[in-house]
């Protein structure tokens, strides 16, 4: 499937002009709609190798800037590849509150990067992450963090070869200049791991003792109303 921005006809596509992604900005899964395609004329005499097409989010109206590699150029149209580069991603969510401060900054910047398509910068703040969430999480914490990747890996079915590079920048000591290169897909892996891993070591600890002290707390007021009422 191509998308062919015509001289005479503008922007032609075998999917209705219309793609669907989750958009940057209010965050929903929406289909987009070009609003500002670059001129035919120009990119016939010019023959870039890559085109930015400004698209309209159907659900918050703003513009979302995707690029495409051009497939070829013809006498009257330019055929662009179907896949595209999001210059802005959406800005991946995390519950934040429960992390312990320090963990909390690098995790933070971590998934800057990650949604900047920084991936070995990416990697580089999850092991930063990592190191000060061990410390955190006190003596035998790295340990505890490990098991938890380890039953990670287990459940999404994820080979020991493809899954190296995950724990190298989690686990492995040695200069930040030793770690592995990421690519796309080995990035997108290790944000679930650590978001997991974080979600086991703190949040799931912080939600449930902050739930049961609201029983608690209703527990005690509902006695002393009986006490009072008696």
């Amino acid at each position: 499937m191509t998308i062919v921005i015509d001289r005479d006809q503008g922007i032609e596509s075998e999917l209705e002009e219309r793609i669907g992604l989750e958009c940057p900005y209010c965050g929903m899964f929406a289909h987009m709609s070009p609003q500002s395609v670059p001129d035919a004329a120009c990119l016939l005499r010019d023959r870039p190798k890559h085109v930015g097409l400004v698209y309209k989010c159907d659900s918050c109206d703003s513009p979302v800037f995707l690029r495409f590699a051009v497939r070829e150029y013809k006498d009257n149209r330019v055929e662009l590849n179907r896949n595209f580069v999001e210059l802005e991603r959406p800005k991946e969510r995390f519950a934040f509150s429960y992390l312990p401060k320090h963990t909390e900054v690098l995790f933070r910047e971590a998934l800057a990067c990650y949604s900047g398509n920084n991936f070995n910068a990416f990697a580089s703040m999850c092991r930063r992450a990592s190191i000060s969430a061990f410390e955190a999480l006190g003596e035998g914490g790295k340990l505890r963090a490990f098991e938890e990747v380890m039953v990670a890996q287990d459940i999404a079915n994820i080979d020991d070869e493809s899954f190296a590079p995950i724990k190298a920048v989690l686990f492995e000591t040695g200069q930040h200049e030793d770690l592995p290169l990421l690519n796309r897909a080995e990035a997108g892996i290790l944000l679930e791991v650590m978001k997991d891993m974080f979600y086991q070591c703190f949040v799931r600890h912080g939600k449930l003792s902050r739930a049961i002290k609201v029983r608690r707390f209703f527990v005690s007021e509902s006695n002393d109303s009986s006490l009072a009422s008696a």
